[in-house]
């Protein structure tokens, strides 16, 4: 199925990458937050990384034109690797009284290195699978994020009732320098030999595909009601939906968040093992994934019990899950191999341009308008992106 074990080097690389980048943030908030008792310093953490993502999303295209995409993840997990070095030095160095601004400026870096890593590691996919076999890699793949996600998440939380923060920095660094060198063994991807172009012409490659291609401008539509949708599961606004609207301890959130992974865990795994099935249903999974997903938000909008809550939730993500993954596999089949670094940074600037915005206009209607109106509202986009999809399912086939 797998050529050359490439996807096995590529899983397991990113896998080390992914869960160094959970213990990092769970270690860089808990610095933040120690030093400065502030809830605001510490919500900076996800304003600078969405941020200065999208910004290397939108800059990404010119440096895709120079070094092949193999070699580019294998850079940006490298000076990832040296970045978390140097703040294991600085934190060991400064103790307990690190300048934040320093901190600061350490974590915008290693999230512009992020923002060119993840288009790119989707667009590597199609170069080491087989076209048939994508769906079932996709399912692969997502599985073992989401297990990840779940597992992280709590470990990490846990490890700092054993490990100081700068301690766990240092295991970072182990895992970060682990997943650089087996990057480093990915075979190359050829990389196809285009006539010099101007940087805007660069620029504009992802969003002229995007536009060419009927199946693309359906899918950027609806990632950008989804990105919308989304908003709603930030920590801010989910913790407020726990105490004021389920009445319930703030350990709650933990619980909604972790049993929405084990929902896509689930997801994925039925992917896999339907694999074939699903292949000829895309559509179907597409649209009607995504209309399940807003039935049981609105559930989760009217939760009266946090058991309600966490049976929605864990619904959620695995409907959602049902979707993507089909989805996701359309995508890579939609356009060539060499275009698609480039369809993927614009759709991602899609995705976390909008979904930046729509945290703080979240944020904002549910402090005027209540907490459970802004899910109302979720529910109300994913039912947009189901009807899309639904108009459009002669795309999706």
């Amino acid at each position: 199925m797998f050529k050359n074990r490439s996807f096995s080097l590529l899983l397991t690389g990113q896998s080390l990458a992914d869960i160094g980048d959970i213990l990092y943030i769970v270690s860089v908030i808990s610095i933040i937050y120690r030093f400065t008792n502030s809830a605001i310093a510490t919500s900076f953490v996800p304003f600078i990384i969405t941020t200065c993502m999208l910004i290397s999303s939108l800059l990404t295209p010119l440096i895709t034109t120079k070094v092949s995409l193999n070699q580019l993840l294998t850079i940006s997990q490298g000076f990832k690797t040296a970045v978390i070095l140097g703040l294991a030095l600085y934190v060991q160095w400064v103790g307990d009284q690190p300048m934040i601004g320093f901190v600061f400026l350490l974590i915008a870096m290693v999230a512009f290195l992020d923002g060119c890593a993840n288009p790119i590691r989707q667009s590597l996919l199609p170069h080491y699978v087989e076209e048939k076999d994508l769906l079932r890699a996709n399912s692969i793949a997502e599985t073992v994020i989401q297990s990840i996600q779940v597992g992280s998440w709590f470990v990490g939380s846990s490890l700092l009732l054993l490990f100081t923060p700068s301690q766990l920095i240092w295991g970072v660094v182990v895992l970060f320098f682990m997943a650089t060198l087996l990057l480093k063994l990915l075979p190359d991807v050829a990389r196809m030999e285009r006539p010099e172009k101007k940087k805007w012409v660069l620029f504009m490659q992802g969003w002229q595909s995007i536009h060419q291609t009927p199946v693309l401008k359906v899918a950027a539509r609806m990632d950008l009601l989804e990105s919308m949708a989304g908003a709603v599961w930030v920590a801010a606004i989910l913790l407020v939906f726990v105490e004021e609207a389920l009445r319930a301890s703030s350990q709650w959130w933990g619980y909604l968040n972790g049993i929405f992974f084990i929902g896509m865990i689930i997801g994925s795994m039925i992917c896999l093992e339907w694999t074939k099935f699903i292949e000829r249903k895309k559509a179907m999974f597409i649209s009607g994934g995504a209309l399940l997903s807003a039935i049981f938000t609105l559930f989760f909008a009217v939760s009266i019990t946090p058991l309600m809550a966490l049976l929605c939730s864990l619904l959620i993500g695995l409907c959602g899950q049902l979707k993507n993954i089909p989805q996701q596999t359309i995508i890579q089949t939609s356009v060539s191999k060499e275009k698609l670094p480039t369809v993927y940074t614009s759709l991602n600037v899609i995705v976390t341009g909008v979904f930046g915005l729509s945290s703080l206009m979240m944020g904002m209607l549910s402090e005027w308008y209540g907490i459970r109106v802004v899910f109302f509202l979720s529910a109300s986009m994913l039912l947009l992106v189901s009807v899309i999809a639904y108009k459009n399912k002669t795309s999706f086939t």
